[in-house]
């Protein structure tokens, strides 16, 4: 398991939570899901970021990641940093967007809290990686990441939830190519 919430070896695949603040339901609309999705689709392209499994629910993500080329945590610092833009600015551009204002006034409290931030806050801190050193750990965090849709109650079985790796894992092909566990 990790240590002090770091990336120790990059040479292993890790289990990260993405969560937005306050656990707001964000990516409950298709243009939000889609600037995550075409952010992980750019970081895979040209940062090397390895995607082994994911899920995308409406307030967080659960990925099993890796790397050959950068570092885990510069990948995840640019691509936290990139989509908190990119989603705050569609949000208060979005005229369709009902919950516009009471959102953007959180992720603004928020980010007044945080010193580290000149605004907004979108995503929490932490990401609390956990390293997959054994395949005991590993079996147990990719059942866990592909069965969040089921106990949400959005699908019966996990295949059949369209923003996660499980299709791919059933035998079928998901909406982002990942490179399977050996």
């Amino acid at each position: 398991m990790s240590r002090n919430y770091k990336f120790h070896d990059q040479e292993l695949p890790y289990f990260v939570t993405l969560t937005t603040v306050k656990w707001i339901d964000v990516f409950t609309r298709p243009i939000y899901k889609n600037i995550f999705l075409d952010s992980l689709t750019f970081c895979m392209k040209e940062k090397g970021l390895i995607i082994y499994a994911w899920v995308l629910m409406s307030n967080h993500a659960h990925l099993i990641i890796g790397t050959k080329k950068e570092k885990l945590q510069d990948i995840l610092r640019d691509f936290k940093k990139f989509t908190a833009k990119s989603i705050i600015n569609d949000i208060k551009n979005n005229s369709q967007e009902s919950r516009k204002s009471w959102m953007v006034d959180i992720f603004l409290k928020e980010g007044q809290k945080n010193s580290n931030n000149k605004k907004y806050q979108f995503w929490q801190q932490h990401n609390h990686p956990i390293m997959l050193d054994n395949n005991l750990i590993l079996e147990q965090k990719l059942n866990y990441l592909h069965k969040n849709p089921v106990k949400a109650e959005i699908v019966e079985n996990e295949w059949e939830y369209k923003y996660s790796s499980a299709i791919d894992y059933s035998g079928g092909r998901g909406i982002i190519d990942i490179t399977f566990i050996n």
